[in-house]
Formats: structure tokens, sequence, C-alpha cells
């Protein structure tokens, strides 16, 4: 099993393919799904060949970047719902 296996728990692909084994079937990744990946990317790097900090920190900025277009959404979602309350309580 893989690293996309070990942490889905099933068949994904493995360092010896190229091909994943799986499809997926929802394209949406969560914040934590992505945390899950960063953490398995470190955890079975090479430790002969481990990976480029300059990539590790771009890969930090975008799991940050994710945090704040979610909690963008979810203020976006809660006024949304503030305004058609007070629409439905003026009618």
């Amino acid at each position: 099993m893989g690293v996309v296996g070990a942490i889905t728990g099933q068949p994904g692909e493995t360092a010896a393919s190229s091909q994943p084994t799986t499809t997926v079937a929802n394209s949406t990744v969560s914040k934590d799904d992505f945390l899950k990946l960063l953490v398995a990317q470190i955890r079975y790097q090479n430790p002969l060949n481990p990976a480029d900090g300059i990539e590790f920190l771009t890969q930090l900025a975008q799991f940050t970047e994710l945090e704040q277009l979610i909690t963008i959404r979810t203020q976006l979602e809660t006024l949304v719902e503030a305004v058609q309350a007070k629409g439905q309580s003026e009618s």
C-alpha cells in the first residue's frame, strides 16, 4: 500500500508505480486531506533525498491560503444567511 493508501485505507499510487490504481470520486480536497497528504509526504520522504525547503514552504503557504479561503467562505455564508433572514423579517 502506498502513501495514498496509507492515508485513505485504499490502494493508491506506490513509490514503485507511476500510475494511480484508483480514481478519485470527489475532486474536492478539504484542509484535513491537504494536511494529511503533507504529513504523509514528510513521513515517507527519502531520508537521503529530502524534500526541498522551498517546496515545503510553498506547500505550507498553500495550506495557509486554503484555511483563509475556507474562513472567507464561511463568513460569506453567514453574511448571506443574515441578509436573507433580515429580508424575510421585513417582508
